[in-house]
């Protein structure tokens, strides 16, 4: 299962990053190899001050080795070896009337010391972060996920969406990061579903990005925009660096099992602003989207 999966974001990536490009139109990504100390590497790829892309980041990494104190106390485990595997990508664009993205697809193996599988699991999810709401934006990336989720259970949106919406949590804002989409994590073998039934799905759920965030890019890149729209998309972008450096696992996982400081953290936006007390004029475009951002809602 581990090289069917690395093989599969692999190839992914290439699609991905492909795709990125010809919409760029400009800019290209930037690949970067890299090993890691204790076992495996990563190949990251990052595209810069593009047309349509300020900053994004396309990486895939598969690392093993033993699995560190910390993350031993995390999983209550002892003296376990593992493997990870997964395609993380978030991207930035220039516009702000374009969202920010993100997806994370992955595959993890816990191995006693004769080398025995003891645990395993899928994760992943994509999810949306605007920065000025179009309902109709909202509605078909949702739309998207809905749909590759169905063709595998039908409860599998409902829930994985509920999941997205707790997960990306600014608790210390008491708002949601974006307008969700889905999370999942810990998809194991069960009775009713085994591990080849959960990469069916979540290489489902990977294959539909591409058409549940490109379409947006397309109809919102054309649109002029001001520098007081420009400045509320870099303020929006200080929350998205709060979450990631203060709730994200992914993150801390990277950090805890000394992954690639620079893949983890390129998932951080290029110009950020940090304005005390900053509150949008009421009846504002900006002032409809910290509603939404406070109470989540159904979409589809």
């Amino acid at each position: 299962m581990k090289e069917q999966f690395y093989n599969y974001i692999q190839v992914l990536q290439d699609t991905i990053t492909s795709k990125l490009e010809e919409i760029d139109g400009k800019a290209k990504f930037e690949e970067d190899l890299w090993k890691r100390p204790e076992g495996g590497g990563g190949r990251t790829r990052v595209i810069q001050n593009g047309n349509v892309f300020e900053k994004g980041g396309v990486n895939i990494s598969a690392v093993h080795g033993e699995l560190p104190k910390s993350m031993q106390n995390y999983f209550g485990v002892e003296d376990a070896d593992f493997f990870a595997c997964g395609l993380s990508l978030v991207l930035h664009p220039k516009s702000p009337m374009v969202p920010t993205v993100h997806a994370n697809w992955r595959y993890f193996e816990m191995y006693d010391k004769t080398g025995a599988i003891v645990d395993q699991w899928f994760g992943g999810g994509q999810d949306l972060t605007p920065y000025y709401l179009f309902e109709e934006d909202a509605i078909h990336f949702h739309t998207v996920c809905k749909t590759a989720c169905d063709k595998h259970n039908p409860e599998f949106y409902p829930n994985y969406k509920q999941k997205c919406d707790d997960y990306f949590w600014n608790s210390h804002r008491n708002e949601a990061r974006g307008i969700g989409g889905l999370f999942f994590d810990y998809c194991k073998k069960t009775d009713a579903t085994n591990m080849k039934d959960w990469y069916a799905f979540v290489s489902e759920v990977g294959d539909s990005f591409l058409d549940a965030y490109i379409p947006i890019v397309l109809k919102r890149r054309v649109l002029e925009y001001s520098q007081n729209q420009r400045d509320w998309q870099e303020i929006r972008r200080g929350r998205y660096v709060e979450f990631n450096l203060v709730h994200d696992k992914g993150t801390l996982f990277g950090l805890k099992t000394n992954g690639r400081i620079e893949s983890i953290l390129m998932s951080l936006p290029p110009h950020v602003q940090w304005r005390y007390d900053h509150t949008p004029e009421a009846g504002s475009p900006e002032e409809k989207l910290i509603k939404v951002l406070k109470s989540p809602k159904s979409w589809v």
